[in-house]
């Protein structure tokens, strides 16, 4: 995979805007690129280039970004999702506002502009429209037509890309491209996919988007006090009986996968020489457990050792290094 990255903090005050006009505008994105004048101009750009789609999360200062005739050289859908500020969409004689939450479609095929009123920081998805089209019921029509936050397809996709962003660049050329077919199931059910475009959608990207998010949710809750298979079926609009199902479709159950987070944390806590103090109930507790049995019983027989034996292990191997750090000349 290519991932390319530029922030404007990173270059001389006098080339910066020369710099992304002509290097990420005009050469790598084909956009031209026009700061709110008299304003500081601020940028931050990650691009990265899977099998049939390109992903930006990019973070801008109020400018204009403008797709003009002779920068034209291809007919790709390009998918905006604002997560922060407000732009404006203008192409085909038509213009569209969005706001933090929402999406918007432009078409490469014709000259177009995107405004951003504010500081912005938005998700740009490209997708090839030979790819695309196909599945979506009037794609004609795509190009745009905003998209609200309450969309529950645009949801998933979000929560979807924060989730894999950061493990793409170390996955194998296959998962990147299982990734880039999920994200276009997910893409196709935000506009409107065909029939059956939407059957192989909801059993292939849905499920997947929907496991993520859930087990994201899992992983920053822990230790709340609410946290169950029925809240979290109520947070996520779904029925308890489909998050058991994602979970089986995985060969485990909820329960262990929440147990397993949160023995991972415990064991995380148990050899972290800086909490070495910390009693093993407090850990226990710490991590989500609330019966100390029950995490002694369970501890023991993921890790093959009681908590006591691993923070014992971890604290010999932590003077082993020291000892040896000590003696090194």
């Amino acid at each position: 995979m290519d991932i390319l990255r530029l922030a404007s903090a990173d270059l001389p005050s006098a080339q910066r805007l020369e710099v992304f006009r002509e290097l990420f505008g005009r050469d790598i994105l084909k956009i031209q690129l026009d700061p709110e004048p008299d304003a500081p101009f601020e940028a931050d750009m990650t691009l990265q280039s899977l099998p049939g789609l390109g992903i930006g999360a990019v973070s801008f200062t109020p400018l204009r970004a403008s797709l003009t005739g002779e920068l034209i050289d291809n007919d790709d859908f390009v998918f905006v999702i604002m997560r922060a500020g407000t732009g404006t969409a203008r192409q085909y004689g038509r213009e569209e506002t969005i706001r933090g939450g929402e999406a918007i479609v432009t078409a490469n095929e014709a000259p177009a502009t995107f405004t951003q009123h504010s500081r912005t920081q938005t998700i740009n998805l490209r997708f090839e429209r030979k790819r695309l089209a196909p599945l979506l019921a009037d794609a004609g029509a795509s190009a745009l037509r905003p998209m609200a936050k309450d969309n529950p397809a645009l949801r998933l996709l979000t929560s979807y890309i924060g989730a894999i962003g950061e493990d793409l660049p170390r996955s194998a050329p296959d998962l990147q491209r299982v990734a880039v077919d999920h994200i276009h199931d997910l893409a196709v059910l935000a506009l409107g996919a065909t029939r059956d475009a939407a059957e192989i959608a909801k059993g292939r990207g849905v499920r997947v988007a929907r496991l993520h998010a859930i087990k994201a949710d899992v992983t920053a809750n822990l230790t709340a006090k609410w946290l169950s298979v029925d809240a979290l079926a109520a947070r996520h609009r779904i029925s308890t009986r489909y998050i058991r199902a994602l979970f089986q479709g995985e060969e485990t159950t909820f329960a262990d996968f929440v147990a397993n987070q949160r023995l991972t944390r415990a064991h995380r806590l148990l050899v972290d020489s800086r909490r070495g103090v910390r009693s093993i109930s407090t850990i226990a507790f710490d991590a989500g457990f609330d019966d100390l049995s029950y995490f002694n019983r369970r501890f023991r027989r993921r890790y093959g050792a009681t908590p006591s034996d691993v923070r014992m292990a971890a604290r010999r191997e932590n003077r082993a290094e020291d000892n040896i750090a000590i003696s090194s000349p």
